[in-house]
């Protein structure tokens, strides 16, 4: 039995680990819950995902990255190491390859946090890529072609927008305004608006199910429950598409900013064949309701959401793995 290669989305929200030949075999939420006492990891992803905000005082649940870098070092290790033997991979004689993903602009401190939190996860060679990089070939673009592919790829912590050609990024931003920044932004509203005090597990929800980018949005709306700041008793109330709209303008704002800022800085003949070919959105943030149509409006191009945008980076990984062998020769290794 020999090390296979692995894939890993280490998101700020989600890591998702892809195997070679066995395709995506893990989707959990990049949470672990904490003894504060004895600083021991006493859970992992969906199980510590269900206990935050519902954990009595000794525990709490933390994220250990954020704005898609490692922000706690020993609790990415202690979620990768539990997230790899779940999966299972380790071969009787060697240790797997890892693609890990990283935003366009970290920096070199950062990408070694990365490299050896795999590292001592069990990993044997560690490969970094950027992730609007690994995104694009997950959403099926072709991106090893001379000719102008754009991506937007609104994760958890981070959006990253860039344009590529011939395999490589040619102009990128990553802006740390995303999905995470969309449930804060919930939160405050209904906190100002309300008086009502509501948890990120809630904020979360209304962003699936009711928060819209786009002005003629859907008209949904959505009982949620919290407590009331004043009385400080649970409380229910109504909150409608038109409002959460509102709230998110702003932070959308600034990721059409940023795009707007790439396309801006981006070669002219390959300005066109991004008019011919289009944008891709991928990410869970593409799921916004409305997304596609804010930024193809804001930026004067056709633009597409991808198949599976939440797979697309894991997806991605296990796409170029498959060419590591063609394209090592090549490779830079950080």
């Amino acid at each position: 039995m020999f090390g296979r290669d692995i894939g890993i989305d280490l998101g700020t929200a989600n890591v998702l680990i892809h195997v070679k030949g066995r395709g995506i075999v893990l989707n959990e939420p990049s949470v672990v819950a904490v003894d504060s006492q004895s600083g021991k990891a006493l859970a992992v992803g969906e199980e510590a995902f269900r206990m935050v905000g519902r954990t009595p005082g000794n525990i709490v649940a933390l994220r250990p990255m954020k704005d898609g870098v490692i922000a706690d070092f020993d609790l990415t290790e202690a979620m990768l190491k539990h997230f790899l033997s779940k999966v299972n991979v380790k071969g009787m004689f060697s240790k797997p390859r890892i693609l890990i993903c990283c935003p366009t602009n970290i920096t070199s401190v950062e990408q070694k946090a990365i490299r050896e939190a795999a590292e001592k996860s069990g990993g044997k060679n560690i490969f970094l890529e950027e992730e609007p990089k690994v995104a694009a070939v997950g959403a099926g673009m072709d991106i090893f072609q001379p000719s102008g592919n754009m991506v937007v790829d609104i994760g958890g912590g981070t959006t990253d927008v860039a344009v590529l050609s011939m395999g490589d990024v040619v102009t990128a931003t990553s802006i740390k305004t995303a999905g995470d920044q969309f449930d804060l932004d919930i939160l405050s509203y209904i906190k100002k608006e309300y008086k009502l005090l509501i948890g990120e597990r809630t904020a979360e929800d209304i962003k699936k199910e009711v928060a819209t980018v786009s002005p003629e949005g859907s008209s949904n709306e959505m009982e949620i429950r919290g407590r009331d700041m004043v009385s400080g008793l649970p409380r229910t109330i109504t909150i409608t598409s038109s409002e959460i709209y509102h709230t998110l303008t702003e932070s959308v704002g600034h990721i059409v900013h940023a795009a707007k800022g790439v396309l801006e800085r981006t070669p002219p003949e390959l300005s066109a064949d991004i008019i011919d070919r289009g944008v891709i959105v991928t990410g869970g943030g593409a799921l916004l309701h409305g997304m596609d149509d804010l930024l193809s409006e804001e930026l004067k191009v056709p633009v597409f959401i991808a198949e599976e945008p939440m797979h697309c980076v894991a997806n991605g990984t296990g796409i170029i793995l498959e060419n590591l062998d063609k394209m090592s020769s090549k490779k830079v290794k950080i």
